[in-house]
């Protein structure tokens, strides 16, 4: 049985071999983050690559994110960045807004507008509005990838309330452990039900487990499960 150093080491090794430790110093952010055990690292910007801007001006590493905040990312650009006790990581090309109280206490609002975005978020209710539908989080992990007449949506672990827009009477909870039931969230009236079957896609569980020690926590699936 591995000890808490050797499952350490271990995640540096899988990180890394996946790229996702490379540039700005993240590699000594994450071995912070896992020799602090439960303790966050600092909120903000964690990794930026490329042209990534914060409400048009460009961001920089420690930047904070407040409420009413909007984060876009260019082409071939990515951001990482923690925001209280939630982490994302923001792919290229995608637009991502936080409406007011997007804090672990209190209902936040969160808002896809375009593009691909990897969130871990801690305990207390959120909300996220998508081109295609209102969905409501618990305590939740999850993949989206946003466009204007269909929205991929992957919970990984958690709770969800899915509201499609064209069609709330098809409004549906969810529960996941492991990316049991990823959707297709559609807002096109000639589909014969706007809530559709997909596969897992375009996320890992090795960013998952990184995402999830950038605020001192573990992903349920207790370790650093499948690359899809």
């Amino acid at each position: 049985m591995f000890n808490q150093t050797t499952n350490r080491r271990k995640l540096l090794k899988t990180l890394a071999a996946a790229g996702l430790l490379g540039g700005s110093g993240l590699i000594g952010l994450i071995r912070q983050a896992l020799a602090a055990g439960n303790s966050p690292v600092a909120p903000g910007f964690r990794r930026i690559k490329g042209n990534v801007t914060l409400n048009g001006q460009p961001a920089r590493e420690g930047l904070l994110v407040k409420s009413g905040d909007k984060v876009t990312t260019g082409k071939d650009a990515e951001a990482i960045y923690v925001i209280g006790q939630d982490a994302f990581l923001q792919r290229e090309s995608t637009q991502v807004s936080f409406g007011d109280g997007l804090s672990a206490a209190t209902t936040g609002l969160l808002r896809v507008v375009t593009g691909k975005l990897l969130s871990v978020f801690g305990r207390g209710e959120k909300r996220i509005i998508a081109p295609t539908a209102s969905i409501g989080i618990r305590g939740t992990a999850c993949y989206i990838e946003a466009e204007a007449e269909r929205v991929y949506f992957c919970l990984c672990y958690g709770v969800a309330d899915l509201v499609p827009t064209k069609a709330p009477q098809e409004r549906e909870t969810i529960v996941a452990t492991h990316h049991e039931r990823p959707l297709y969230i559609y807002s096109d009236m000639k589909m014969p039900k706007m809530l559709a079957p997909a596969s897992v896609i375009n996320h890992t569980d090795v960013e998952l487990t990184m995402l999830e020690a950038l605020v001192g926590r573990k992903p349920p699936f207790g370790g650093l499960g499948y690359r899809y």
